[in-house]
């Protein structure tokens, strides 16, 4: 029987959507789920939301835990990791230091300081987990959610390339999914394509029934002022391809807008809201276990299905699906960096995931892609090298980090935050 391992279970709620997803495909109703995470309450709470959640559904899965990692990763045939080091606790850090420095970020896990600082934090125990994956399931199908999601790809295609890893995130499918909804198109009858790096990726192809989406799009970009105050439908107009990460993820990826009052203004730049977010997944977790103790039943209804539970059930039964993954660069876009990760679509079937050879990307989202992927490579080989200038030098290259302060400011910031984290990172970047 498949054996499901999730790392990181204490993220009840995103657990508890995985979950609800994975035992509503009949032939996994009696999988194996192992739960793992080093926080022993959290684990407790998992444990009684996968219960809840298949006694709800009718499914009957064999459910273990283990505060071990290993034990969970022994004869796993695929490994969910949503492992969030530090927690919130760190969060904060990422923004309340930076900020005192005048530097703005939105959400701060995907580039900038706070994509860099997470994802040395991150490194050193995906490097453990492609070691125990090595020796206890050499087979298994690594599928992560952790961000910064294209850093941390990035970081195991060069520390395991043997490990059969991809990376799964909604941008691409809710950016097509929304906007359908605004030109009034069924979802389900869009073609569509997207490819570049995970959180900038561009639409290459937007179609209903044959027909090119973009013009449409661009009228009522043309009729709606308010419409037009969102950054991606800026990058759009300005770039002729739209971007699939949400306005507020963008905004931080690029030098033109967070430095600048009069554009956070115009375009209504959320500053600091992913630290809204995470005490809202803190307060959302507690009530979530609230709930679940008190025996109160979970909402378990999906209007859509993550991509995990998909690829498990094309793998295990060889439904023929199409999705987009993160993989790493293996000459599947010819004008970005080989080996760095990419965001490409993907052949999901009983032979694994196939990324898609996409080609050259149009010139200018390739070269806003690159500036993105400079930060990445520069982290991943900060942390392979244990050279603490690398991490610097990634700061330093950040677009939104180099619109907004000095070198010298740079690398103040970046002293304060390692010493910040202490422990969470690397010695030998400390």
């Amino acid at each position: 029987m498949t054996t499901i391992a999730f790392l990181g279970a204490g993220s009840v709620v995103f657990t508890r959507e995985l979950l609800a997803d994975i035992l509503t495909f009949d032939e996994l109703r009696g999988v194996t789920l192992a739960l793992h995470d080093i926080d022993p309450e959290r684990l407790e709470t998992a444990e009684a939301i996968a219960r809840r959640t298949a006694e709800q559904l009718g499914a009957k899965p064999t459910i273990t835990t283990s505060l071990d990692r290993r034990t969970v990763l022994d004869g796993a045939d695929f490994v969910i990791n949503a492992i969030q080091v530090g927690m919130h606790a760190a969060t904060v850090r990422d923004f309340e230091i930076p900020a005192k420095y005048g530097l703005r970020q939105t959400i701060g896990d995907t580039l900038g300081v706070g994509g860099i600082f997470r994802a040395l934090r991150t490194f050193p125990v995906l490097a453990g987990i492609a070691a125990d994956m090595r020796e206890l399931c050499p087979d298994a199908w690594f599928l992560n959610y952790t961000n910064p999601m294209a850093m941390n790809i990035g970081y195991l295609a060069a520390i395991a390339p043997d490990l059969k890893a991809v990376g799964l995130c909604h941008s691409v499918y809710w950016t097509v999914r929304d906007l359908s909804d605004l030109l009034g198109v069924p979802y389900d009858e869009v073609d569509y394509t997207g490819a570049g790096v995970n959180h900038q990726a561009w639409l290459l192809r937007f179609e209903h029934r044959g027909e090119n989406l973009y013009p449409r799009l661009d009228a009522l970009l043309e009729r709606d002022p308010e419409l037009r105050r969102r950054v991606r439908m800026d990058m759009y107009k300005r770039l002729g391809w739209f971007p699939t990460e949400t306005s507020e993820h963008s905004s931080e990826y690029l030098p033109w807008y967070l430095h600048d009052d009069a554009e956070i203004e115009r375009l209504r730049i959320p500053v600091g809201d992913y630290l809204r977010i995470s005490a809202d997944n803190v307060t959302e977790y507690h009530e979530t276990r609230r709930a679940v103790l008190a025996g109160e039943p979970l909402d378990v209804s999906r209007d859509a299905t993550e991509y995990a539970p998909q690829v498990i059930h094309s793998i295990t039964t060889g439904t023929l699906r199409r999705i987009h993954g993160n993989v790493a660069n293996r000459g599947l876009i010819s004008n970005l960096p080989e080996d760095y990760a990419v965001e490409v679509p993907c052949v999901v079937d009983a032979l694994g995931v196939r990324p898609e050879r996409v080609g050259a990307l149009p010139a200018q989202c390739a070269a806003l892609n690159r500036s993105f992927v400079n930060v990445g490579q520069l982290t991943v080989q900060a942390a392979l090298t244990g050279d603490k200038r690398m991490v610097r030098q990634a700061a330093m290259v950040d677009p939104n980090t180099a619109a907004t302060l000095s070198v010298d400011r740079i690398w103040e910031l970046c002293d304060e935050l390692t010493a910040a984290h202490g422990d969470l990172i690397p010695e030998a970047l400390r």
